[in-house]
């Protein structure tokens, strides 16, 4: 559009400095005018150009009938909207302080809004156009998946190597908690210890960075071992995807260490606990509390279908998950869950978020575990490894992996980077 623009605008000077006294100069100007038209600025389906846009965030208080009243729609107009969108989107309720909206409004001295725009979240968006009927619709910006390559070489550790080149943390915490959990502790890395990465970066739009989608591919060095990671699905119905290394081994073990990323053990499992408060009476504590700030996201420790989401007496808020026939775990005091009975869960989704319900004197997660029907400390027990890849998958996995490999051995640590010790990145747009 450019380039035909300034051909365009070439052309008729050119024009005008060989005929310059034959034709008016006011007619060039409005050939001129005519040619460079205004490029079109197209978002959420509309072009902004036919509009006034206004844009803002949705404040503490505020209310979709608020925010029309001061843009002038009155409290008629405001019921009729709300309610003719309730079965799309309850604009009345739903309204998350912090997030943006934008108001299309009309191109005259009225600038009367005709659409409003609510994004609750950085790739969904939900439009209500009221310019002549009302219409109620959500979709999502476009998303665009870039692949990337990465190396580095650790000084301190992992998240101050990815900070120096600017590469999100989220990479740091892939590696630490999806990936190598088992077999590399990341508060253990050793001067010197190095890796190599493929990942894919989310954009929305093309141009707003989302993140660090998921990590393809890893080969880390550490302590005189070379560890291989490759990302593969094992069940495409369940969505589930596992790491495994070149011997099809898988990486993960059948439970996570602990139910919550960012929290403190505070109180073991401990059938003889006594408590000043009962007058130093034995009450046996059969679960192993995690204390985390309210709100804290609680994670499903193993695969398993929720059994239990519900409340009940000192339990409080809670959520109960079967593993299989051996093993179950149950996660206590939640400020509200997110799941429902009958779900499917994998490892590491959110079931739950940290609370203070039922008999608790701080916000903290009881973590429960059974085996055989029987509560016990899970720190004491021999955890299985992940079911490993089945041979039917085997034969699979090593033709998918073989040209990644490939990929990944051919990504060199540069000589500058062997001497100053720095992160490279290179980029490779997926189509």
């Amino acid at each position: 559009m450019q380039l035909k623009r300034l051909v365009a605008l070439a052309g008729f000077l050119l024009l005008f400095l060989t005929c310059k006294n034959e034709v008016p100069v006011e007619e060039y100007k409005n050939d001129l005018a005519s040619v460079v038209e205004e490029e079109e600025q197209i978002e959420f389906g509309f072009n902004l150009n036919d509009y006034v846009v206004k844009r803002d965030t949705i404040r503490k208080g505020d209310s979709f009938g608020e925010i029309m009243e001061r843009n002038q729609i009155g409290y008629p107009k405001i019921f009729q909207i709300a309610e003719k969108a309730k079965d799309t989107f309850d604009i009345a309720r739903r309204l998350i302080p912090g997030r943006p909206y934008t108001l299309l409004c009309s191109k005259d001295s009225l600038e009367i809004p005709t659409t409003f725009i609510y994004q609750p979240s950085i790739e969904d968006y939900v439009v209500i156009n009221f310019k002549d009927s009302i219409e109620a619709y959500t979709s999502k910006r476009p998303i665009t998946y870039v692949e990337k390559t990465a190396t580095g070489i650790i000084r301190n550790n992992i998240s101050e190597t990815l900070d120096e080149k600017g590469i999100s943390q989220v990479l740091a915490h892939k590696m630490a908690d999806d990936i190598y959990a088992w077999t590399i502790d990341f508060r253990r890395l050793y001067p010197g210890d190095r890796f190599k990465v493929i990942y894919t970066d989310k954009y929305i739009s093309d141009s707003i960075y989302a993140g660090v989608h998921e990590v393809k591919a890893a080969y880390f060095e550490h302590n005189g071992d070379s560890l291989y990671a490759f990302e593969f699905m094992t069940d495409s119905i369940k969505g589930i995807k596992d790491y495994f290394n070149e011997k099809a081994k898988n990486l993960r073990r059948a439970f996570l260490k602990m139910p919550v990323k960012f929290g403190r053990l505070s109180s073991r499992y401990n059938l003889k606990r006594r408590i000043a408060l009962y007058g130093y009476k034995v009450r046996p504590h059969k679960g192993t509390d995690f204390a985390a700030p309210v709100g804290t996201p609680i994670m499903a420790t193993a695969n398993g279908t929720v059994i239990e989401s519900t409340r009940r007496g000192g339990n409080g808020k809670y959520v109960k998950i079967r593993h299989n026939d051996t093993y179950t775990t149950q996660y206590l005091h939640m400020s509200r869950q997110a799941v429902k009975k009958g779900e499917f869960v994998k490892q590491g989704d959110i079931i739950g978020y940290v609370g203070m319900t039922g008999n608790t004197g701080g916000p903290h997660v009881c973590y429960r575990f059974w085996k055989n029907g029987k509560q016990v400390d899970p720190f004491k027990q021999k955890l299985p490894e992940a079911k490993p890849i089945s041979d039917s998958l085997k034969l699979r996995f090593l033709e998918h992996i073989e040209p990644i490999k490939k990929q990944l051995d051919n990504i060199y640590f540069l000589d500058a980077e062997l001497n100053s010790e720095e992160t490279t990145i290179t980029e490779d747009p997926i189509l």
